[in-house]
């Protein structure tokens, strides 16, 4: 391929900056729009992980004087920025809603304007659009629920029941085709990412690709962001000599799929046209549990396994969602390259060299306050 003007908004971040190192290793000239926001970013200068070699702007995605100065001869954008954190998503609504919604909406602007240069827009969406994930019914074959009942949660009952007869449902992959049911503030948002570079990109003949990450885990996760990925929580906790704090009993499922992973998806999404304008589900098809998560972590750094079960529901939290990666095999030739055994070493041989502040009891305080913890 070409070598590329590349811009990827959030590229300080996680997976940004993981982005913007396989983009300078392959030869592209990238560029990296980031407002350093303080929940991730603690010390507001540029991170030392960032590459080198990567230019860096810095300034908000809702700033559109920014955005000019930052699309200024590029031909392809990742879309990486957001605001991330489903619980605080719940009270901050203002907050995600301007970045990630109003965010996305002014760079969309700027690019419609610069239609004839740029070459592909790629944004990263979210599997928590979903919400709960596919099952299947022993009765009613495949079905697609949406909140369990307060009731039932109420009862301490966690397992989906169907909502036709009442029996256990069993999980399935979920595939991009599921209806979608977003479940929090922070959701909603992410859906309003996709669907407007979709359409915009439609619109406009700009090629756009949304990549709907699952449970994204590595190196560079914010430890000390009390609303960031699980593995990043659980993992503070136990640097802090903390049990992780496990929500309802621990068994409800997730799809883990390590950063880079998630890297080589969107290199593959750059270089074929047969992903344009679609949806695409970026996991590795295997469920696991947090409670197994949990025990992993903290066998991997020598802590007591034993794990805080709160016995208690977020409002909004699913019990089962995995990826059914079949599009993204056929379409990309993805194939997903760390399992999670592999994967857990590594970041926690970087965690052992970081210091986290645990501000998950803080968090979970202030979800109960607001009364989103029962």
């Amino acid at each position: 391929m070409d070598k590329l003007n590349v811009l990827v908004t959030g590229g300080a971040g996680f997976i940004g900056s993981h982005l913007v190192d396989a983009l300078v290793e392959r030869g592209h000239r990238v560029r990296v729009l980031d407002a350093l926001v303080s929940q991730v970013h603690a010390t507001g200068e540029r991170p030392s992980h960032l590459h080198a070699e990567a230019e860096f702007v810095y300034g908000d995605v809702c700033d559109s004087d920014a955005l000019e100065r930052a699309l200024e001869g590029v031909d392809v954008l990742y879309h990486e920025a957001a605001e991330v954190g489903v619980g605080q998503s719940m009270y901050e609504m203002q907050r995600y809603v301007r970045a990630n919604t109003f965010g996305t909406s002014v760079l969309l602007e700027r690019l419609a304007a610069r239609r004839g240069q740029i070459r592909k827009l790629l944004v990263a969406s979210s599997m928590s659009i979903y919400g709960e994930g596919a099952y299947t019914c022993p009765a009613h074959g495949l079905v697609y629920p949406q909140l369990r009942p307060t009731a039932q949660l109420v009862e301490r009952r966690w397992e989906v029941a169907c909502e036709q007869c009442g029996a256990e449902l069993a999980p399935a992959p979920t595939a991009e085709d599921k209806p979608l049911f977003p479940t929090s503030v922070y959701a909603i948002t992410k859906q309003d990412q996709e669907q407007l570079c979709l359409v915009v990109g439609r619109a406009y003949g700009i090629p756009a690709v949304a990549l709907r990450y699952f449970n994204a885990y590595g190196t560079r996760q914010a430890l000390s962001n009390p609303y960031t990925g699980v593995c990043a929580i659980f993992s503070s906790r136990l640097l802090n000599d903390q049990p992780p704090l496990v929500f309802e009993d621990g068994g409800q499922t997730r799809d883990f799929v390590h950063v880079s992973d998630i890297v080589r998806a969107n290199l593959l999404a750059l270089e074929t046209d047969r992903a344009d304008y679609r949806a695409v589900n970026v996991g590795t098809g295997r469920p696991t549990s947090i409670g197994e998560v949990g025990r992993l972590l903290a066998e991997g750094l020598g802590k007591n396994a034993e794990q805080e079960i709160v016995g208690k529901y977020r409002e909004g939290d699913i019990r089962h969602c995995v990826a059914d990666i079949s599009r993204a095999r056929d379409l990309l030739g993805y194939e997903p390259r760390v399992t999670l055994e592999e994967g857990v070493p590594e970041l926690l041989g970087w965690v052992r060299e970081q210091k986290a502040t645990d501000a998950v009891a803080r968090a979970t305080a202030e979800l109960e306050t607001q009364g989103l913890v029962r």
